[in-house]
């Protein structure tokens, strides 16, 4: 009975030295773990870094070693920063660095203990969205945007940043999913402490090329809050006002748009056009004569002047002073463009009222030919 009694102090006492030997060890291997990765974190040497990652696979050989918190934490951290360091794999792993360090990120659960160690995660976080972003580049190099897609949104998963973002949202759009694109670009825009004029532009294309040209009219209104004196805004806008029809606001934006281009053939013709249809034919006319003083080839302003000078002769057939600016400017525009339709029918028009006969069978044959083509 004692011998039995004392084989069982002897063994219970050779199982609590094996015990406390074991956790030794293991409290030796977390402790030169963390020692050698805090050295690499200050001196960037791949050697401290591999000597974190000899201990942290000691330290988790066994079961119980798995299930500790400090193991699983170094783990991550050192496979998180070979992920970067070690990019081209140098190194033999059983596992991929980057899925190695997820692995150990998805085992820390306790919420406690988490917030006792946010920095360590953080740094976790950042590192697999470097590894990530080095794998997203490589995937931009290789024109392999679908997969370039995939991965900056592993890096936006980890470390969202406006660059980032960005990077998403360009390659929605080279993937041509607008949707995506457009709440990537909403995001930018709802404070201007974010927003780009370039993302205002982007975006209100995006609607354009959707249909949606309210949606990108709201859009470029905001820029014009954020970014009042941005030609690009403005002449977009401009551009959208003119495609809907809406010349009246066309005509309140005339004086900014004209101060900012002056010299622009277009926005001249533009804004005399706009001015026209609005009812203000002398600014319409001035407007067209400063088109036609920056460009006297410009098709658009010598019909448009035409076209005004005939609707005057049209209603007083005696004026030939009009008969004559009419004549003037449509002949020039028909020398322009001999193929325009429009420019032909409103010599027609001038020339019977005005009974030109060999001019109007000019022209009516010439648009006889242009029917037969």
């Amino acid at each position: 009975m004692k011998s039995d009694l004392y084989r069982h102090v002897i063994t219970s006492t050779v199982l609590f030295i094996f015990f406390c030997t074991q956790l030794s060890w293991a409290q030796s291997n977390l402790k030169e773990g963390n020692n050698n990765f805090a050295r690499y974190t200050k001196s960037g040497d791949m050697k401290d870094l591999l000597e974190a990652r000899k201990f942290a696979d000691l330290g988790y050989k066994e079961r119980r070693d798995s299930a500790a918190y400090n193991n699983t934490l170094l783990r991550g951290l050192v496979y998180g920063s070979l992920a970067v360091a070690d990019s081209n794999r140098t190194q033999k792993y059983d596992k991929d660095p980057i899925d190695e360090a997820e692995f150990m990120l998805s085992r820390l659960n306790d919420e406690q203990l988490n917030y006792e160690n946010e920095a360590q995660i953080n740094y976790l976080k950042k590192r697999l969205a470097e590894a990530y972003l080095i794998r997203a580049n490589r995937a931009l190099t290789n024109n392999n945007y679908e997969e370039a897609y995939n991965l900056f949104g592993k890096v936006n998963e980890y470390n969202s940043t406006p660059n980032t973002r960005h990077n998403l949202a360009l390659l929605s759009e080279r993937l041509d999913r607008p949707d995506d694109a457009i709440k990537l670009y909403n995001d930018f825009i709802q404070n201007k402490s974010s927003a780009k004029p370039s993302y205002i532009l982007t975006l209100a294309k995006i609607h354009l090329n959707k249909g949606d040209n309210n949606a990108a009219q709201n859009v470029l209104l905001k820029g014009r809050e954020y970014f009042p004196t941005n030609k690009d805004i403005l002449f977009a806008l401009l551009n959208l006002y003119a495609g809907n029809g809406a010349y009246d606001a066309v005509v309140a934006l005339a004086d900014e748009a004209i101060a900012m281009e002056p010299e622009s053939v277009n926005l001249n013709y533009l804004i005399g056009y706009a001015y026209e249809v609005t009812g203000d034919r002398e600014k319409a006319e001035s407007y067209y004569k400063r088109t036609l003083e920056l460009d006297p080839d410009d098709y658009n302003s010598n019909y448009e002047l035409g076209l005004l000078y005939l609707r005057d002769f049209v209603k007083d057939a005696s004026n030939l002073e009009k008969q004559y600016e009419a004549q003037q400017y449509l002949l020039k525009a028909n020398e322009i463009d001999p193929n325009a339709v429009n420019a032909l029918k409103s010599l027609a028009v001038l020339f019977d009222k005005s009974g030109n006969g060999v001019q109007l069978e000019r022209v009516n044959s010439q648009l006889n030919q242009i029917d037969m083509n």
